[in-house]
């Protein structure tokens, strides 16, 4: 193991590096182009034996992987914003031909008006796409996971591609110390890919076929079935990954401060550092207050809030997203598992950063006054305002 001084971006690469990828196909965007970058240094002086393929699109891209994971190979890219948007179609068939791709995103807000910078509208926008969605936190995680989606991508039972994202910016361009993992200790964690689902003149087999009404359901079926199984494989990767290297994130999701919690927010990506340490704030003044991480959105951690939240009395979502005519996707998500389980709670919408907006210290202790003290239901941080139907 070594330290070394990195961003989210270059952390994440060190992960891939570590990773073994046999295929990367590249295409950059900002604010991911440093990624592909580090990437195509390594293979350039050797450190990463890999196939490096530079292409002219996102759309292609992520084609060019399917075809690599058709073959067999692990296969790596990356994208952002308008280009994740430009992929949408490949994403269905990547997660239905049950190819298990590792792609970073490099969370950015989508068009119009033209933004570079970051909020999480792109990837909250593709949730239903078939992927396994992970947000991280830092640049630690950020290289973390990128060994353990390979992991769960792979488990045979699963089969199926995950989608790391990293906040624009706030993540992929700041710097912090960062424990790079021995190669050694990475291969013994994440074994050389192998898989049935692939191309081959010994065995061949019908692939990326066409299934009419009789079936189609049933692959369909099988489909959501391998996603809600990687539940259980997420948790058993997370507890592999601190056995080797003493790290864990508590798998789908991570708590803290919510044992006695009256009053809980619930976070994704890099933001939660900042709410982490206003719970501290407040815990000081005698406020029982709480913060719940959710690192995974697909699978969705339904269990895991059920136990987080029943004894609350208030729960907000601060998120960086809009389902425009709605609320918060995020806080949709999880209003359905606070009804479908019977927890009687009020809960809150908190729509923060977009286009990169800074979401400050005093806009998350307002948040925690608002659970207190009740209000709007959705409302529009530093704007004044609020929507509520």
């Amino acid at each position: 193991m070594t330290k070394a001084f990195l961003s989210g971006n270059d952390a994440f690469a060190e992960g891939v590096r570590l990773a073994r990828p046999q295929v990367i196909s590249i295409y950059p965007i900002t604010p991911q182009t440093t990624v592909v970058e580090r990437l195509s240094e390594m293979v350039e002086d050797s450190s990463l034996k890999s196939e490096l393929i530079h292409v002219e699109s996102e759309h292609s891209a992520l084609s060019c992987a399917i075809g690599a994971s058709a073959m067999g190979a692990r296969t790596f890219t990356a994208t952002s914003s308008q280009g994740l948007l430009y992929m949408a179609e490949c994403l269905q068939y990547a997660s239905g031909g049950r190819f298990p791709i590792v792609m970073m995103n490099a969370n950015r807000s989508t068009a119009l008006p033209w933004n570079i910078y970051g909020d999480q509208r792109d990837s909250l926008s593709q949730l239903d796409c078939g992927w396994i969605q992970v947000y991280v936190e830092d640049a630690q995680e950020s290289l973390d996971m990128a060994l353990q989606s390979y992991r769960i991508a792979e488990n045979p039972l699963i089969s199926t591609p995950v989608m790391v994202n990293l906040d624009g910016f706030v993540l992929t361009h700041t710097y912090e110390t960062v424990e790079i993992p021995s190669q050694t200790d990475a291969d013994r964690f994440l074994p050389p890919f192998q898989t049935e689902n692939k191309m081959s003149l010994a065995n061949p087999k019908n692939l990326a076929f066409s299934v009419g009404p009789e079936n189609n359901m049933e692959f369909k079926y099988i489909q959501h079935k391998a996603m809600l199984d990687s539940r259980r494989v997420i948790e058993e990767t997370d507890a592999k990954f601190a056995e080797i290297f003493g790290r864990s994130y508590g798998g789908l999701t991570q708590g803290y401060r919510i044992d006695d919690a009256d009053y809980i927010l619930i976070t994704l990506g890099s933001i939660t550092g900042l709410c982490r340490e206003v719970v501290d704030e407040l815990r000081e003044r005698g406020e029982k207050v709480g913060l719940l991480k959710l690192r995974f959105l697909r699978p969705f951690p339904s269990d895991d809030l059920v136990a987080a939240l029943e004894s609350a009395k208030a729960i907000g979502v601060l998120e960086k997203d809009i389902s425009f005519g709605y609320e918060g996707t995020v806080y949709t998500n999880v209003n359905s598992v606070i009804a479908k389980n019977g927890l009687r709670l009020e809960t809150y919408n908190f729509i923060a950063g977009l286009g990169g907006r800074d979401i400050s210290r005093e806009n998350i202790a307002t948040i925690f006054r608002h659970l207190q003290t009740g209000g709007q239901h959705v409302n529009f941080i530093g704007l004044g305002v609020t929507i509520d139907e």
